[in-house]
């Protein structure tokens, strides 16, 4: 059985809407902030895609309104679920830009569960992308993905796992300092931006580093600024895969 759902949330952004448009509205946008790697068709009735860990994921432009409005609308499944997200952008003085994001559908008979990984997942995509466009405006950031199984792993064993290997104490708080040492890349240095019962977000000089826990997983999305990122996905699973291994 569907169960109908909205979420509906507005923030205001250090940039212009013209900056904010390439961020929503484009596949390098979206690749500096959000998840997986992305193509978006810039036409309305074209395809927005988003592939993470080899699953894609196709939705069609339903509006495409430069610097304006940007709605997609996904696939209905053989029970009838969607998903559908509309970004509205409004300017404001000083270079501010106000957005509202609007999140809708069918969900499914578990629909409980995944309206709360929605509604809690969206405040911290949000400030991601204030973090990029304060930040990392104007440039173009590497997605990175790396996914580990936590074989059985108690969820407060894993976080306490994933904030040990960031050198952080419990519990962990936005300000506190981070360092890793993946293999084969520079070590990460950074500060903590956002830390909740499900991630832990970094940003360094040169990318935004998320660490996620769910059930049963841990999952990595960041987002590189820095030169060298050929080698960045795979030394990051190393890092994810050896790090749960030592707790297993």
């Amino acid at each position: 059985m569907t169960h109908p759902f909205e979420i509906e949330l507005e923030t205001t952004l250090p940039a212009s809407p013209e900056q904010v448009w390439e961020a929503i509205a484009t596949g390098p946008g979206i690749d500096s902030w959000f998840m997986g790697r992305n193509e978006v068709e810039a036409r309305e009735g074209g395809v927005s895609a988003m592939d993470t860990g080899g699953h894609r994921e196709e939705a069609v432009i339903a509006v495409y309104e430069p610097g304006k409005r940007f709605a997609t609308r996904g696939a209905e499944g053989e029970d009838g679920r969607f998903m559908a997200v509309e970004y509205l952008i409004e300017g404001r003085g000083r270079g501010s830009t106000v957005l509202r994001v609007v999140h809708s559908g069918l969900l499914g008979d578990n629909w409980q569960d995944e309206y709360d990984a929605l509604r809690g997942g969206w405040p911290f995509h949000l400030h991601t992308l204030r973090e990029y466009l304060a930040h990392f405006s104007g440039r173009v950031g590497v997605p990175v993905f790396a996914m580990a199984p936590s074989s059985g792993m108690p969820a407060r064993e894993l976080r306490a796992a994933i904030t040990r290997g960031l050198s952080l104490s419990a519990p962990v708080a936005v300000g506190d300092r981070a360092h890793a040492e993946p293999a084969g890349l520079p070590p990460l240095d950074g500060e903590v931006v956002w830390a909740d019962d499900d991630r832990v977000g970094v940003r360094t000089a040169d990318g935004l580093y998320t660490f996620h826990h769910g059930s049963g997983i841990a999952l990595m999305f960041h987002h590189l600024f820095g030169p060298d990122t050929d080698r960045a996905e795979a030394a990051w699973q190393g890092w994810l895969t050896g790090l749960l291994a030592e707790r297993a």
